[in-house]
């Protein structure tokens, strides 16, 4: 009697685990952004893993570019620039704009693959449903502060900014397609449609950036956010403020 009690419990053990495993499968086929094993396609809804993922191309530029092109996100290389040590730029590339045509002012920003990336996933899945769903029309461009400057963390004699590799890039402001204009320097605080458009643009971004600053995080903020792909440790600890 013993023996076939036994029996029971592992045949009711194995049918667990057997249930548990099928529904992991399921739900990896179903959500494969939301699994840290799945492979990274740009095209998909942003899920629990796509910023890291996106995070960890800064090790794969080649793997990177080609998920931009999969994905419709038009780029060109540019040419290693910076010169040595901290400010080299080895895999630097232009966004031409998106697959939806979106506009950089004053010009399209020489950024790193990840962060390119993310811009495009942040323009597909989040800039654009946002302004369609605050204001009824799309964003048809996004003013930016630049990425590229050869400098240290202000404030710190240690550390470099992740600008010095053109791994950041500081967004300002977005133009709708009737020409509105959105500010974070000047509708950050003001409250209404443009505030809570910047907010859906942060919290957003938070989902596909390693780090992301705003006018919460500091003065020196105040009027852009700050957006890149700094890798933390085994960990990839993440900064959203």
């Amino acid at each position: 009697m013993r023996t076939m009690h036994r029996l029971v419990r592992i045949v009711a053990v194995m049918l667990a685990i057997g249930a548990i495993v099928a529904g992991v499968y399921i739900f990896a086929r179903a959500r494969p952004q939301d699994v840290p094993w799945t492979a990274l396609d740009l095209a998909q809804p942003i899920g629990a893993f796509t910023g890291r993922k996106i995070t960890a191309l800064g090790d794969e530029p080649r793997e990177c570019r080609r998920l931009m092109t999969q994905a419709g996100a038009k780029h060109a290389i540019v040419p290693p620039f910076g010169g040595d040590g901290q400010c080299l730029v080895p895999n630097g590339l232009k966004l031409e704009g998106g697959a939806r045509k979106i506009m950089f002012s004053p010009d399209s920003p020489t950024i790193t693959c990840p962060v390119a990336a993310a811009l495009s996933v942040w323009e597909w899945e989040v800039i654009q449903p946002a302004a369609q769903r605050i204001f009824g029309q799309r964003i048809a461009a996004i003013d930016h502060l630049g990425s590229y400057n050869c400098r240290r963390i202000a404030g710190s004699e240690d550390s470099w900014s992740q600008h010095a590799t053109a791994n950041a890039i500081d967004i300002a402001a977005f133009t709708l397609a009737d020409g509105t204009r959105i500010s974070v320097l000047a509708d950050w605080k003001e409250g209404g449609k443009k505030a809570a458009f910047l907010r859906a643009a942060r919290d957003g971004a938070c989902d596909l950036y390693a780090t992301v600053l705003s006018p919460d995080y500091n003065a020196a903020h105040a009027d852009h956010f700050h957006l890149d792909q700094a890798v933390r440790g085994p960990l990839s600890w993440r900064s959203c403020r």
